[in-house]
């Protein structure tokens, strides 16, 4: 019996130690039940990945972290499992990398696509860190802060200059300037009223002009259109037959045709006429000085005797 107990006891004692090596595995995420190989991966920082850390293939969990130590140099060291079941290069990479929103971390394995012997126990895997929100946030904010901080000091320059401008003489200028343009306003209000008030008070006149200048518009219409109608196409007619008639008249006289034109081109006429001029002349000058040849008078009856013409 007492041998039984003892047995029983030590039963209890093997079950409570596996119980707590099997706890302190699944709190330290290790599965005892689950075949799987250790890595290892150098850091600069962690950036928050504390033992327990999901590993993961594709997003996909396979592991977990079981250690990080320092190492050379301030650098940490980083242990961590995957499952047997799950191969890839020893080129691959183990990079950490943000899970959401609330900065939860994970170690991914991310596969190199090679020819590259299969990863086994114990083999260093190169290392990344893939920017977290945080960083790519202030990523695109610094550049902007820059532009904002730019325009804000670009901004107090041009205040700067509108204020060295806008000086106490400048600024009593514009309050004149803004008192003068508002007078004018109140001028123009001013003078638009009595237009109205003229306008309303001398309606029936204006619709009385405006009435006279239809009817004389109308009147001016009837009166092209009788312009129109009239024998003006007759007149104008006569008047083209009249040119052609001068035209051909001219045409004659240049072709020599006629009295008018012998007139122009023979001069026979002018030197006759200016011969008969001048024997006129002669004639005048002979009775002035010998006027007793043309004129008698006989008291007696005396016959006149005949002039004998003068020889040469």
């Amino acid at each position: 019996m007492k041998n039984k107990n003892e047995i029983k006891t030590g039963v209890l004692v093997v079950l409570g130690i596996g119980l707590f090596i099997f706890g302190f595995s699944y709190l330290k995420s290790n599965d005892i039940f689950v075949s799987d190989r250790t890595f290892y991966a150098v850091y600069d920082d962690v950036e928050g990945v504390v033992n327990g850390t999901p590993v993961t293939v594709n997003g996909f969990p396979v592991g977990s972290i079981q250690n990080i130590s320092f190492f050379k140099n301030n650098s940490l060291l980083v242990k961590f499992r995957v499952e047997n079941d799950i191969n890839f290069s020893i080129n691959s990479i183990a990079q950490i990398y943000e899970t959401g929103l609330i900065g939860g971390k994970a170690l991914a394995i991310i596969p190199a696509n090679d020819n590259s012997r299969v990863a086994v126990y114990n083999d260093t895997l190169a290392s990344s860190v893939a920017p977290g929100l945080t960083e790519l946030v202030n990523e695109k904010l610094t550049p902007l802060q820059e532009n904002i901080e730019s325009m804000i000091v670009s901004a107090n320059n041009v205040l700067d200059k509108v204020n060295a401008i806008f000086d106490d003489p400048t600024r009593a200028n514009l309050r004149t300037s803004v008192s003068d343009f508002s007078e004018t306003i109140k001028d123009l209000k001013e003078t638009s009223k009595m237009i109205k008030s003229v306008m309303k008070s001398n309606k029936l006149s204006i619709d009385q002009t405006i009435t006279n200048v239809l009817d004389i518009s109308t009147d001016l219409s009837e009166i092209s259109k009788t312009i129109n109608q009239s024998e003006l196409s007759t007149t104008m007619m006569n008047f083209k037959n009249s040119s052609e008639g001068l035209s051909r008249v001219l045409n004659n006289i240049n072709e020599g045709n006629g009295t008018i034109s012998k007139l122009i081109d023979n001069d026979s006429l002018f030197q006759n006429l200016n011969d008969a001029s001048k024997s006129i002349d002669l004639l005048i000058e002979d009775i002035r000085l010998n006027p007793k040849r043309y004129i008698h008078f006989s008291v007696f009856g005396k016959k006149n005797k005949p002039v004998q013409a003068k020889t040469k």
